[in-house]
């Protein structure tokens, strides 16, 4: 692995996905001794509690109550 001329490393695919990262996650450079951890931010939001803090708030328009809407969902064609 080597770093850029912009100091940017990149972390493989299979080391973001066993840790749960993607693009957005904010992480920490940590200093110890000899080496570098590279750490989550505490409190940096998870994919699926961003895609719900974006989408909250935006189903309600439709005047279906949840039941309907569950029975819609639930429909086979």
């Amino acid at each position: 692995m080597r770093i850029t001329s912009k100091g940017q490393v990149t972390v493989p695919s299979p080391i973001r996905q066993q840790l749960g990262w993607h693009e957005g996650t904010e992480v920490d450079f940590v200093v110890d001794g000899n080496a570098v951890r590279i750490v989550r931010v505490q409190g940096s939001e998870t994919r699926g509690r961003s895609l719900a803090r974006k989408l909250r708030g935006r189903g309600g328009a439709s005047g279906m109550s949840t039941d309907e809407l569950m029975r819609l969902l639930r429909a086979e064609d």
